[in-house]
């Protein structure tokens, strides 16, 4: 599958190709946590219907969002027997996953062969929005959303508005949010009449959605023209908060966030204490997750001095932002400076879960693990039990979704010791992280040794399903889905 058009280069997220719960684990006194929050996976299963579409054997998932247990909608992409990347979505109710079907309306849109969904995220049980781009006929890059309406697809459209932003002919979404029923918000990029990227934001309200604009401030902090939003959380209608990177004017990479509130965004800023942290001039926010309006949790990475990649996390509480600081803990684990958090979720305000990678003193890319109580970041630590597995020294934890306080599923991907890439899961029961495993099934499915966690989604403690990709025997990748049962 073609790479994603990342404008902004992340800082060390090369170690990941893109960018979860066992019954396995004990607490910190030694005794397991309840499994009936700890929950069994069932076995992995190629997502149904992608053998017809899939014929030219590149198929993904890359994008999940659970409604309710069982309940699930997911998006990615396939490669069709011309050889073009087409996109696709697929639907779970009651604990069964129904065909992939292409996203309608992208057959007339994607007339270069190259499209992508980057984002899901639902309001209701088969009431989502989707978004992420397609090459048109001109071979530029367009940005484009779609929605699903009592459990139906509509049509896939361009996003309103980047006709006249995208003059550079390359768009994308990145990030959606949905508060409720088709009420959304989404951002990502675009390149204007100068060939730089700008950052955009775009709302739909009551089904439609409006005009992408040039996230506010932007104007004035893009002065190196490298800008994009990464993530976009909504805690209610009208009411989101978004994040991403952009160049000033010393060619400098800054992490910078922005809220919309009662429909209106505001003006980006860069991240409080990120000034003095990104000495090395290279920053990012990746992730950004909401538990109640103005009450947030963001995280990503910058360049120290000494050039080495941190991981940072920041906190928002009524509406302010605080200061940035670096993960407690990473400044043991990251001896070898290229660490990022990768994803963050909240399931209330100030209970949150992260996860990432860092490289340790022997050269080897680890995942780990934080978690937020009360507003307070305790200590990262390597995602228990990746140590057995990640033997080939090249892990990291891809996604994070938190159900409740404490209770959370993430997935992401290890190197075994014959350098062949797994996918895992890992899973939090009242706070504490089990043992990462490997996917259930994917021993049998991924044959040719390229397999990895790229979303995950939790509707309750132990009740999450994730999605990903993997390599068979004659080398095609497939999409593959996994639940909690």
């Amino acid at each position: 599958m073609r790479r994603r058009l990342a404008i902004v280069a992340a800082t060390v997220c090369s170690v990941l190709l893109f960018s979860i719960c066992t019954a396995a684990g004990t607490s910190a006194a030694g005794s397991a946590p309840p499994a009936g929050l700890m929950g069994i996976w069932g076995t992995a299963e190629v997502v149904p219907g992608t053998a017809a579409l899939n014929s030219g054997g590149a198929a993904a998932v890359t994008a999940m969002s659970c409604a309710s247990p069982g309940d699930c909608s997911a998006g990615g992409s396939y490669r069709d027997g011309l050889f073009h990347i087409q996109v696709f979505v697929v639907g779970q109710s009651n604990g069964t996953w129904g065909m992939a079907e292409e996203v309608p309306g992208t057959a007339a849109l994607n007339k270069g062969g190259s499209a992508q969904v980057t984002s899901v995220s639902c309001a209701s049980v088969g009431n989502c929005s989707a978004g992420g781009d397609y090459t048109d006929g001109s071979f530029r890059n367009q940005a484009f959303v779609v929605g699903q309406s009592n459990g139906t697809w509509g049509m896939a459209e361009e996003v309103p508005g980047t006709a006249a932003l995208n003059k550079g002919g390359s768009a994308q979404v990145t990030s959606v949010s949905c508060a409720s029923v088709g009420n959304c918000s989404a951002g990502g990029f675009y390149l204007n009449n100068s060939g730089h990227a700008q950052a955009f934001v775009v709302s739909e309200t009551g089904g439609t959605w409006g005009m992408a604009e040039e996230v506010p401030g932007t104007v004035a902090l893009n002065k190196g023209g490298t800008a994009q939003v990464a993530s976009v959380s909504c805690a209610s209608v009208g009411n989101c908060s978004a994040g991403g990177s952009y160049r000033d004017g010393s060619g400098h990479m800054q992490a910078f966030d922005v809220a919309e509130t009662n429909g209106t965004w505001g003006n980006a800023k860069e991240v409080p204490g990120t000034a003095a942290l990104n000495t090395g001039g290279a920053a990012q926010l990746t992730s950004v997750s909401c538990a109640s309006v103005g009450s947030c949790s963001a995280g990503g990475d910058y360049l120290d001095g000494s050039g080495h990649a941190q991981a940072f996390a920041v906190t928002e509480t009524n509406g302010t932002w605080g200061n940035a600081k670096r993960v407690p803990g990473t400044a043991a684990l990251n001896t070898g400076g290229a660490a990022q958090l990768t994803s963050v979720s909240c399931a209330s305000v100030g209970n949150c879960s992260a996860g990432g990678f860092y490289r340790d003193a022997f050269g080897n890319i680890e995942a780990f693990v934080v978690r937020q109580t009360n507003g307070t970041w305790g200590n990262a630590k390597e995602v228990p039990g990746t140590a057995a597995l990640n033997t080939g020294g090249d892990a990291a934890i891809a996604a994070v979704s938190c159900a409740s306080a404490g209770n959370c599923g993430a997935g992401g991907v290890y190197t075994d010791s014959s350098h062949h890439r797994q996918a895992f899961v890992v899973s939090e029961a009242n706070g504490t992280w089990g043992a990462a495993r490997e996917v259930p099934g994917t021993a049998a499915l991924n044959t040719g040794g390229n397999a990895e966690i790229i979303s995950v989604s939790c509707a309750a403690a132990g009740k999450c399903s994730a999605g990903g990709r993997y390599e068979d025997g004659a080398s095609h990748r497939q999409a593959f889905v996994v639940s909690e049962t």
